[in-house]
C-alpha cells in the first residue's frame, strides 16, 4: 500500500490538495466548512460526511507521503 502513495508524485498530490482539498474556494473551502460543522456537532446528513471524506482525503495522502518521506530520511 506504501509503494502506491510513494508512486503518486508529489506535484499531483499538491494539486489535488489546492485543487480537491480546498474546493470551492468561495465563500470558504468545504473541508473548513465541513471541520466547523463537525467540531459544533452539526454534522449529520451523509452527504456531510461524503463531503468531509472526500475534501479531506487528499490531505490525509499529504500527510502520509510526509510521514513516510520523514520515516525513510530517519533511517
Amino acid at each position: 500500500m506504501i509503494q502506491a502513495i510513494r508512486n503518486i508524485s508529489w506535484p499531483v498530490t499538491l494539486l489535488l490538495v489546492g485543487f480537491l482539498g480546498l474546493a470551492p474556494f468561495v465563500p470558504e473551502p468545504h473541508i473548513w466548512q465541513k471541520l466547523k460543522m463537525l467540531f459544533a456537532g452539526e454534522l449529520s446528513r451523509a452527504i456531510d460526511w461524503f463531503d468531509l471524506v472526500m475534501h479531506g482525503a487528499p490531505f490525509l495522502l499529504l500527510a502520509v507521503k510526509l510521514g513516510d518521506l520523514a520515516l525513510r530520511r530517519t533511517k
